[in-house]
């Protein structure tokens, strides 16, 4: 059993969760199932970003304190990432006692190995609140940032501990020269590597009456304590999670994926492989860097007024509907739209009119024919055509070329689009009207069965509760996600009692005429 640790993006605690947290997070859940499957031990972080200047003045205009108002943040993410079934290990917050001291041991632990990497310095600069960071020229458009161009950049001047960034170029250069898979898609790297060849700037690891923060552990000179600068605190939470400091922490570090957001690479590719450099810790094996969720062509974002209801979207064809359109519908290594109009037809092609149609007619040919028992029959040298696609589906699911989790559900959708044209061929319900082709009849309905059962456990980390629905309807053995994909091959479907039962995927209701 392979140990494979895994960790989302910890989202930023000034507001609800709305789609693009949604896609990372059910891409995230995908892979863990997956990799469940597969049989390895899986451990899936998410979790919360809750100290910093934004969450300390929102929770001012509203009137409570931060640690208040990132409690109530914290469940409505919870709330959210349970109604769409997101199988996390664990959910750390930033604000729990642990991860404080785990923040400040591995500062200090930098500045004992490296005491220079950590400097004093007097600083001015454009400060974006909504990024939580100091903003290049090439950063800002018309006075603004180029992420959040609805919110005014702030003058900032203040004294500060400094890390020594600029020390690990010629590191992070080396490093993704001779680990070109520790970030990708390879777009996300092209943009790094561009970025490492202008230069690095030292980077402010504190701030000043910065008080909705962990404590910085070095005083300045002059006695002054400061804040953590927010980014020195949330990248450490994938480490803190795993216990570190204490003893037994590297049972789990370094881990083997994180998942982000492509507008966070260079905080995940050059400043947190800095900083564990800095500290003497193993890397993470890699970076998955994703893109954005459009609306009308326009990138979510709350300061920008771009969003929609998340609970509306879900509650739509129900959660796991939602995330198979969601990640069929968005590429996991580019930017994709979503639309009403695109969501109700996904659905109703790929899971009303094709796989939900599937199944119930395969079940009640054998209800109908064969008394609800599975027959037992040999292969048809048709179910071989699959295999092409079975490989396709674990090649884009299993990361050695990129978690191109679109195009395993391409290659699902590609069997369940022959299942059905062998169904059209073949006229079961043709064969049945002559006894003498009795065999044929009970070769083609076994063939469907297993079939669809294949299907199911592919489809399973994509749509955890309807493939558990589907199993039991087919009658295979314990659940769907206790299966493995190794013993597909000799899937045996003979003897199993199916029980269909209502619609998987009702077909929409057609809008009334107003």
């Amino acid at each position: 059993m392979s140990r494979f640790y895994l960790t989302t993006a910890i989202d930023y605690a000034n507001g609800d969760p709305h789609l693009g947290h949604a896609l990372e997070k059910i891409g995230a859940d995908v892979i863990a199932r997956y990799r469940r499957l597969c049989g390895d031990d899986v451990h899936l972080l998410i979790g919360m970003d809750e100290h910093g200047q934004k969450v300390q003045q929102t929770a001012a205009k509203d009137g409570v304190a931060p640690q208040a108002f990132t409690d109530t943040i914290a469940a409505r993410f919870q709330a959210t990432w349970a109604k769409l079934g997101i199988s996390y290990d664990q959910f750390i917050r930033t604000t729990e006692v642990h991860h404080k001291a785990g923040v400040q041991a591995l500062i200090r632990m930098i500045a004992e190995r490296n005491p220079d990497d950590f400097y004093e310095r007097s600083y001015t600069g454009m400060y974006c609140v909504g990024c939580e960071a100091f903003k290049q020229d090439a950063d800002i458009v018309d006075g603004t940032c180029v992420l959040h161009p609805t919110r005014v950049l702030e003058e900032v001047e203040e004294r500060n501990w400094f890390f020594r960034l600029s020390k690990y170029q010629p590191f992070l250069q080396e490093l993704l020269a001779s680990h070109p898979t520790f970030i990708e898609p390879e777009s996300r790297r092209n943009e790094l590597l561009g970025l490492l060849n202008q230069g690095l700037d030292d980077i402010s690891a504190s701030r000043a009456r910065l008080d909705w923060a962990v404590p910085f552990p070095l005083p300045l000179s002059n006695g002054e304590t400061q804040g953590t600068y927010v980014w020195f605190d949330a990248l450490p939470s994938y480490l803190t999670a795993t216990g570190f400091p204490d003893a037994g922490f590297d049972a789990r570090w370094p881990a083997d994926l994180h998942i982000i957001g492509k507008d966070i690479t260079r905080f995940h590719v050059v400043i947190w492989p800095a900083m564990l450099q800095a500290a003497g810790l193993p890397l993470p094996r890699q970076v998955w860097a994703h893109g954005f969720v459009q609306l009308g062509g326009e990138r979510f974002s709350k300061s920008a007024g771009v969003k929609l209801d998340l609970g509306e979207a879900i509650d739509r064809f129900g959660a796991d509907a939602f995330r198979y359109v969601l990640l069929r519908e968005v590429p996991f290594d580019g930017d994709g739209n979503f639309s009403w109009e695109r969501f109700e037809e996904r659905y109703t092609s790929d899971l009303a009119n094709a796989f939900g149609n599937l199944a119930s007619r395969a079940m009640t040919m054998v209800e109908k024919y064969c008394g609800g028992v599975v027959p037992a029959a040999a292969r048809p040298d048709a179910e071989r055509e699959d295999d092409a696609d079975v490989a396709a589906y674990h090649a884009a699911m299993h990361g050695e070329q990129g978690w191109l989790l679109h195009d395993g559900l391409s290659a699902v959708y590609r069997m369940t689009q022959r299942a059905n044209e062998y169904t059209a061929a073949t006229a079961p319900w043709t064969v049945a009207k002559d006894p003498s082709r009795r065999a044929d009849l009970e070769q083609i309905l076994a063939s469907l069965i297993r079939r669809i059962a294949t299907q199911t456990v592919l489809l399973a980390p994509f749509m955890p509760q309807k493939t558990e629905q589907v199993w039991a309807q087919l009658g295979g053995p314990g659940r769907v996600s206790a299966q493995r994909f190794d013993a597909l091959t000799a899937l045996d479907v003979t003897g199993w009692t199916v029980s269909k039962g209502e619609p998987l995927f009702p077909r929409p209701e057609p809008a009334k005429a107003s």
